[in-house]
């Protein structure tokens, strides 16, 4: 049989201590699904399934290029002449960027020797070193 309590000795609290410690939406961290992300508990149920925090974000429109600085092109010319991306003609080499499998030739470094250097997308900075260099710069579409 349980035993029946008066008001006089229930608490009002329901173990916040004073009642007007748990007013508002500032308890809860906010309004809504406010605050979910800093809470261990972040998942939540959507037609599709189970939806994670952080799952989506935002997507660059632009085409990713890959890129090589002239530092690298000037260390390694004689690996890519082995590997075809690359000729040696008196003394001069001529690098191709696209058999080489880059898109852009970037300015970090600086040439030693001429090379005629053929790429689709140049940044100034290289091409003036390329120059300077006594190489050419030729834009391939």
């Amino acid at each position: 049989m349980t035993k029946r309590r008066s008001k006089k000795n229930k608490s009002g609290s329901h173990g916040y201590g004073s009642s007007k410690k748990n007013r508002g939406a500032g308890n809860r961290g906010g309004r809504g699904n406010a605050g979910r992300g800093k809470k261990a508990k972040h998942k939540k149920m959507t037609k599709d399934g189970i939806h994670q925090l952080g799952e989506k974000g935002f997507n660059s429109r632009k085409d990713p290029q890959n890129g090589i600085n002239l530092r690298d092109i000037d260390q390694r010319i004689e690996e890519f002449v082995e590997q075809g991306a690359a000729e040696e003609e008196d003394g001069e080499y001529v690098f191709y960027a696209e058999k080489a499998g880059y898109d852009k030739i970037l300015g970090k470094g600086r040439l030693t020797q001429p090379v005629e250097v053929h790429a689709e997308n140049f940044s100034s900075s290289a091409e003036e070193k390329i120059k300077d260099a006594d190489g050419q710069a030729i834009t391939e579409e």
